[in-house]
């Protein structure tokens, strides 16, 4: 086996091993550092109509895709005269800003001018992801005034202000999680070196991890989400590999000698480390059947960080070992160790002697967490996953309360001509597309070239219905360009929210006759953005979920030999993880533990799922481990239940413990997405540790007797 080997001659030659890996992080350290400016924008966008017609839009018709929102509020002791004075005077100095391309003013269209407030639209060279010194620039060189307030919103705005409130969380994520994971590990081992050598790994394997991700950023797109992920991720998984490895190293060297220990260690707990790194790891690989950015690279960097923690434990950890073997056998404590076994024997066997009551009373409370997923709404972040002390969250909710229309979704139609430019026929088409939208009973308004004003529209209706003649321009028609080349655009009003059922279901029926259509049409607008995105994410789940239980039945049997043992495991994992959701359900939608109500985040049960259903299998593996080596030896399936419980429970709570601590900070972050993401993981990770691991598993280990050992006969 390679990585016995690796890590025996990682034992013997620990300077050179240290050696290597010194040289690695002098190299790979300081663009650890760099991550955060190679990362785009959140990485929820979809490569559907949306984006083709935002192009359009933005190209054909001077409407910008992504612009910088200003909302203008005024007192009322300011004049209309003062008010309007303030917006050109803040528009004409925002001329000067680095990178500024066009703007619309309020008095440009129709509906951006109120009597006590307006907004205008910013365009600008700079990326989305490129916009933090631009909104520095902005926020420097407006006017000021006490009686008129001008505030900065837009997508890009916003995604600025995610950034930097993600950064924030990492710091103070980490500055807790570290100290309280040495915390659990000295008590655990009751030593200083052993508790520092998971931490080192821990932080070394982060390090690495996003030094590499850095130059991969410079070549690829990736997701600001990373910068939270692969932290939460690398620390806690790091960390309990290395504990695995530091329990039965000392474990061994108390009766064997050190290099005996080490080759025991690699191939009791180096295997259950690998066969849980490829179980996580094809947790992560799960979510690259979404297609999209967010999840590609999110997997990419958190199975880096996997690949990573492996080669550490294989070669420096042996290493370390090598050198602190004489401090670790001064840290051994055989009374402790005894005196921890023999309760957690106890605790087997009264699971044991009650497996029917233990089973029922701990699938009661799993049940009871499930409840509340009756309630469960998906939701797009957006401004609105912020503090509401943020500009940002505070201009959107301005500019929703003055200009939008409550229960209601802009959507834009724009119809594609066959030729290079609209022909007869094509505008008699588009006319009765305009038409049936108005007929249809899901849509409030339709504004296009053919909707200006009553007598405009029926001159044209005649002229299309009489006249050989094409219509040469909607200029005569429409104050605004709807037509251009072969291109007319129509903005419409559906009823229900961008984010309701109602309007995903109508733009969904709306498409399939775009498709089979006489003209050819695609559907744009914020609505059709949050369709698009919750299609992505919700079609491939059936893929998700049974490529990651087929693919983790695979691993467990090649690990087990046994078919119950991981249909067992892969229904525990989808227990705890239904009532994870359940907490988060409850904690956010109603908010409890003193949250701000709001809903989930579409992205956070698929990343829950994807990263804890494999980290459930680190311990679990490490725990099916220890039975199954017992139950190898003595060929008694109670014993090696008992026996795997005693020696390996410690570790199972020290690990789910650290797991926790290194998440659950996530949970006081600011941002929505990755508080729900801190309280998903650490919920699971609880219930997986205790409900299923130390009560329901033991009883129906017991339960199954030497059931949990069967496997088909061809594969004897």
């Amino acid at each position: 086996m390679g990585y016995v080997r690796l890590g025996v001659l990682a034992y013997r030659c620990p300077k050179t091993f240290m050696l290597i890996w010194l040289l690695l992080l002098s190299v790979l350290g300081p663009y650890s550092a760099k991550l955060p400016s190679v990362l785009k924008d959140h990485g929820l966008l979809p490569k559907g109509e949306f984006i083709q017609v935002q192009q359009a839009m933005a190209s054909q018709f001077g409407i910008p895709a992504d612009p910088i929102i200003l909302v203008f509020e005024k007192k009322n002791t300011v004049s209309e005269a003062q008010f309007h004075h303030f917006i050109r005077l803040t528009l004409d100095r925002l001329r000067e800003v680095q990178g500024w391309t066009g703007q619309v003013s309020p008095w440009e269209r129709e509906g951006m001018l109120q009597s006590s407030a307006a907004y205008a639209l910013l365009t600008f060279r700079q990326k989305p992801h490129e916009m933090q010194s631009l909104v520095e620039q902005i926020h420097a060189i407006m006017p000021r005034d006490n009686n008129i307030s001008v505030q900065l919103t837009g997508k890009s705005v916003v995604q600025v202000d995610v950034n930097r409130a993600s950064q924030h969380d990492l710091r103070k994520a980490e500055l807790i999680g570290l100290p309280a994971a040495f915390i659990i590990l000295w008590l655990a081992f009751g030593g200083i070196a052993s508790a520092m050598i998971p931490v080192l790994i821990g932080m070394i394997g982060v390090t690495a991890t996003m030094g590499i991700m850095y130059g991969l950023g410079t070549r690829m797109e990736l997701s600001n989400f990373v910068l939270n992920v692969i932290p939460m991720v690398g620390l806690a998984l790091s960390i309990d590999f290395a504990l695995m490895l530091v329990s039965r190293f000392r474990e061994e060297i108390a009766n064997a000698p050190a290099e005996q220990a080490i080759i025991t260690t690699m191939r009791t707990a180096g295997r259950a480390v690998l066969f849980s790194a490829a179980s996580v790891s094809l947790g992560l690989m799960g979510l690259l059947f979404i297609h999209l950015p967010i999840f590609t690279t999110v997997a990419l960097g958190a199975m880096t960080v996997i690949v990573v923690s492996v080669l550490l434990i294989v070669t420096l950890l042996p290493a370390l070992l090598a050198f602190l073997t004489p401090t670790l056998q001064r840290e051994n404590n055989a009374k402790r160790a005894k005196r921890d076994r023999g309760a957690w024997q106890k605790w087997a066997i009264f699971i044991m002697n009650r497996p029917i009551l233990m089973a029922g009373l701990s699938s009661m409370i799993l049940l009871g967490c499930l409840l509340p997923l009756a309630r469960l709404q998906i939701a797009i972040p957006d401004a609105t996953s912020l503090p509401s002390a943020y500009e940002s969250r505070m201009a959107a909710a301005s500019f929703e309360h003055y200009f939008t229309e409550p229960n209601s979704s802009h959507v834009y139609v724009l119809a594609i001509g066959q030729a290079a430019a609209l022909t007869k026929g094509d505008w008699e088409r588009a006319y009765s597309i305009h038409k049936r939208l108005e007929q249809d009973a899901g849509v409030l308004q339709v504004n296009s070239v053919f909707s200006r004003n009553d007598s405009q529209s029926e001159r044209l209706s005649v002229k299309i219905q009489h006249s050989n003649e094409t219509p040469r321009s909607s200029m005569q028609f429409a104050s605004a360009p709807y037509v251009n080349k072969n291109l007319m655009l129509m903005d419409i009003t559906i009823k229900g929210n961008p984010e309701s059922k109602e309007a995903k279901n109508w733009l969904r029926n709306m498409e399939q006759e775009g498709e089979r259509g006489q003209m050819r049409f695609l559907l744009g607008g914020e609505a059709k953005y949050q369709q698009e995105i919750f299609d992505a994410v919700m079609k491939p789940i059936p893929i998700v979920i049974t490529f990651i239980c087929l693919s983790n039945f695979m691993v467990l049997f090649l690990a087990f030999r046994s078919v119950l043992i991981p249909i067992k495991a892969i229904a525990m994992n989808l227990l705890s993880l239904a009532a994870s959701f359940g907490i988060l359900v409850w904690v956010f939608e109603k908010g409890h533990l003193g949250f701000e109500p709001y809903p989930i985040a579409i992205m956070i049960p698929v990343f829950i799922f994807g990263l804890v259903f494999g980290i459930s299998m680190d311990y679990g593996v490490f725990f099916l481990s220890r039975i199954s080596e017992a139950y190898k030896q003595s060929g008694d399936n109670d014993l090696a239940v008992r026996i795997g419980l005693a020696s390996s429970s410690r570790i199972i709570t020290s690990a789910a413990a650290i797991l926790i601590v290194v998440t659950l900070p996530f949970a006081f972050g600011e941002v929505v997405g990755v508080k729900q993401l801190g309280i998903g993981i650490a919920a699971a990770v609880f219930i997986d540790a205790t409900i299923i691991r130390l009560i329901l598993v033991p009883a129906l280990m017991k339960l199954l007797g030497g059931w949990n050992w069967w496997v088909p006969r061809w594969f004897q």
